[in-house]
């Protein structure tokens, strides 16, 4: 009697060893029960954001805000220059974006590498992470896109541009590499010995099970940082004089007296930061349906 109680209790809503009529009895009320926390949820945030709208728009000075930040006249006469700047911070993404997996991803491994023997390359990674998460990224840009092109050294950029996107991968480099290295170290050692037990070398391990792993683990918080270099592409206009987003906005915004155009630049990024902010949401909840999947085996 034990186990067939036992058994029993393991039932539970949508088991196949139930009888349709059951399962029906069971659903229903945990359906009935999300459906009313959506209600509940909808109309909560309805009435945050209502009192919110009341409070600014029975504000003193809404009209003043109003003209400065949302005028209509001015968004239509800026936006199609800020969205052609924009341009040059998606450019800047996609060329910084590659290098700073691959650079991250060697030094991850570096710093990963056991022995004495590897001791200087430990080092020298160590160094390099320990620099350029220490300095804050404007600093870094700054000081590599004033600093290097006024050296006029033979053979080398001379484009702020240039060296501002150097900066930025420097930058990030160090913490992507964190991330990898993050990922590397969560692969059981139970793993590297199954590999190293059927005859491959360390680098094969590394290679072929260990760095494939600990990618996939480590995607979502990739993913944030892909989203705070989105965001941080605005940098080159500091040392660059470039005509990325932020620089139109304040070039319109000093010659117009008006803040619109700088919350035009703010929504050409939240265009592309806001779908990778869901897509890390999704990849999340993804990797965690898994390990739960695989708990339950």
């Amino acid at each position: 009697m034990s186990g067939i109680g036992s058994g029993l209790g393991q039932l539970g809503p949508g088991d196949p060893r139930l009888p349709e009529s059951s399962n029906s009895k069971l659903l229903g009320p945990l359906r009935a029960e999300g459906a009313k926390g959506v209600l509940i949820a909808t109309v909560s945030t309805i009435l945050v954001l209502g009192v919110v709208v009341l409070v600014v728009v029975r504000s003193p000075h809404w009209l003043e805000f109003k003209q400065a930040f949302f005028d209509g006249a001015e968004f239509r006469k800026s936006f199609p220059d800020i969205a052609h700047g924009f341009l040059t911070n998606i450019k800047a993404f996609l060329i910084g974006e590659p290098i700073i997996l691959l650079l991250a991803l060697l030094l991850a491994v570096m710093r990963s590498l056991p022995g004495p023997v590897f001791f200087p390359l430990r080092l020298i990674a160590t160094i390099y992470v320990d620099l350029f998460r220490g300095i804050p990224t404007i600093l870094v840009v700054y000081l590599l896109g004033f600093g290097v092109p006024s050296l006029q050294i033979p053979g080398v950029p001379n484009s702020a541009v240039f060296w501002a996107i150097v900066g930025l991968i420097l930058s990030y480099s160090a913490y992507v590499a964190e991330v990898f290295r993050a990922g590397i170290e969560s692969v059981h050692q139970s793993q590297t010995a199954a590999a190293r037990s059927l005859g491959l070398s360390r680098w094969q391990t590394l290679r072929f099970v260990v760095v494939p792993q600990a990618v996939r683990r480590v995607i979502p918080p990739l993913m944030n940082d892909f989203i705070s270099l989105q965001k941080d592409t605005a940098l080159i206009a500091i040392v660059a004089g470039a005509q990325e987003a932020f620089l139109v906005s304040q070039i319109y915004q000093s010659s117009d007296f008006n803040f619109t155009p700088v919350l035009g630049a703010a929504l050409c990024f939240l265009v592309i930061t806001v779908p990778m902010t869901r897509l890390t949401d999704w990849l999340l909840g993804r990797q965690r349906r898994r390990r739960q999947a695989g708990a339950a085996l």
